[in-house]
């Protein structure tokens, strides 16, 4: 389902200005954009300088102390989602409201802050509900909160620090072969529901189309009608080990992508480096509790988990 992915490298057949005006030309007949020619013309040197400042930008977090190293990977993040955006709308950006970043966090509280507590809330416009509306088809977020700990009970590689902190895993392991997904009915006691009525719930929930196989004793199967670029939300995939997995956590969040998930979480670190000063510095220093363990794996795993993500959707849209 996903394309092998190994770093950068694979990010190489980019850094070529006719290849890539090829690829967004033929994104934009696609989508039967008007002068597909003339605006893929136009916009190849703008898409491989997105993508240029993104790998400098990663390039540099992994050689960073961790105080640094959220402000560059949540910048590096922010310039390749600017080149996803530029395959499917030519005109990027078309005004300066689009260039903000699309969330606020709180006030933050001095004494007693825990990062799994703190929360972000999405705003009218800039860059996160305009590349959730465009990249994704999902509209009307303004004023929605995502809470810390629920946005990284959606990363599956945090499902082992979470089973050593918690004593229990976050995740159900789901088999699968090609776009046929098995997993088990324990599913249902997590989420308080009967078998059909998990069903519909994963319908309205999945972003690709969803047919369920019955009669099965002690598992529930499934067949995905999958595209290459769609994130087969609710299941979530670990990068690591090469496996998907469903949420035990019925949140708010399950039909968030991957890619808005790490936008969040590297959004709000960003700002905690650069406003919060004091309370990072002895963060990374005391590690009074379990936020420094969580954010460190975190960012550990979205210094390569973050551009596999992208490229998976340009590759979807581009080939």
């Amino acid at each position: 389902m996903y394309t092998n992915y190994k770093d950068w490298t694979n990010y190489l057949s980019f850094f070529s200005a006719e290849h890539s005006q090829k690829m967004l030309k033929r994104s934009y007949e696609k989508l039967q954009i008007e002068q597909a020619d003339q605006k893929s013309f136009e916009n190849c040197y703008p898409f491989i300088y997105y993508l240029e400042h993104a790998k400098t930008y990663y390039d540099q977090a992994k050689h960073s102390p961790l105080l640094i190293q959220p402000i560059l990977m949540f910048y590096g993040f922010v310039h390749l989602i600017k080149a996803s955006i530029l395959t499917i709308q030519p005109t990027y950006p078309e005004n300066t409201s689009v260039l903000a970043h699309g969330v606020s966090t709180r006030k933050r509280k001095k004494q007693q802050y825990h990062f799994f507590q703190d929360e972000v809330k999405i705003q009218k416009n800039g860059l996160f509900p305009f590349m959730a509306e465009k990249m994704f088809h999902m509209k009307h977020l303004e004023g929605e909160k995502a809470n810390m700990e629920d946005l990284l009970q959606l990363i599956p590689e945090l499902n082992d620090l979470f089973s050593c902190f918690n004593g229990t895993s976050i995740f159900l392991k789901v088999q699968h072969k090609e776009n046929q997904f098995t997993f088990s009915k324990k599913i249902l006691d997590h989420y308080h529901m009967t078998e059909s009525r998990f069903q519909e719930f994963y319908k309205t929930k999945s972003q690709v189309p969803s047919h369920f196989i019955n009669n099965l004793k002690d598992d529930i199967e499934m067949k995905l009608e999958l595209d290459k670029g769609i994130d087969p939300v609710p299941l979530r995939y670990n990068f690591d080990k090469d496996t998907f997995h469903l949420p035990i956590v019925k949140s708010d969040l399950l039909h968030f992508p991957e890619i808005l998930i790490h936008y969040l979480l590297l959004y709000n670190l960003s700002m905690i480096a650069r406003y919060e000063t004091e309370w990072w510095s002895e963060l990374v220093k005391m590690m009074p509790n379990k936020d420094y363990p969580f954010i460190c794996n975190f960012l550990s795993i979205a210094l390569n988990k973050g551009p596999f993500l992208v490229y998976q959707y340009l590759i979807g849209h581009l080939k």
